[in-house]
C-alpha cells in the first residue's frame, strides 16, 4: 500500500496520559513503562500530521494520534511536554532536553501549518 507519509521528526519519550481519578500521570498502556520512538509523520498528499509512538522494547503501537489545528501543545518542563483533546491529556516524557526540543519545534512548525491552511481560500 504506497503512502504519502514521511517521518519528519523521531525522539525518545515515555508516553503517558493524565489520570484524572488518581491525579497523577500514569502510562498510556498499564504496565508498559519505559521509552517509545515518537516519530511525527507527515502526509504530503493531504498536508495531515500524526503522532506516532512505537514501544522499543516490543514494537507495539502505543499512541497514532492525529494533530488538528488548534491543538495546544504545552512545553510543561523541558524534558515534559503534554496536549489535551476532549478526552484525555497527553504528555510526553522526553529522554532528553534536545530531543524534547527538536519534537517541540517540529509539532510547533506542523501546527502553524495547519493553522494557515485555511488562509487563502474562497469559501
Amino acid at each position: 500500500m504506497p503512502t504519502n507519509e514521511q517521518s519528519i521528526c523521531q525522539a525518545r519519550a515515555s508516553v503517558m496520559v493524565y489520570d484524572d481519578t488518581s491525579k497523577k500521570w500514569v502510562p498510556i498502556k498499564p504496565g508498559q513503562q519505559g521509552f517509545s520512538r515518537i516519530n511525527i509523520y507527515h502526509n504530503t498528499s493531504s498536508n495531515t500530521f500524526r503522532v506516532v509512538g512505537v514501544k522499543l522494547q516490543d514494537q507495539q503501537v502505543v499512541i497514532n494520534y492525529s494533530i488538528v489545528k488548534g491543538l495546544k501543545y504545552n512545553q510543561a518542563t523541558p524534558t515534559f511536554h503534554q496536549w489535551r483533546d476532549a478526552r484525555q491529556v497527553y504528555g510526553l516524557n522526553f529522554a532528553s532536553k534536545e530531543e524534547a526540543t527538536t519534537f517541540s519545534n517540529t509539532m510547533l512548525f506542523a501546527l502553524n501549518l495547519l493553522s494557515s491552511q485555511d488562509g487563502g481560500t474562497n469559501h
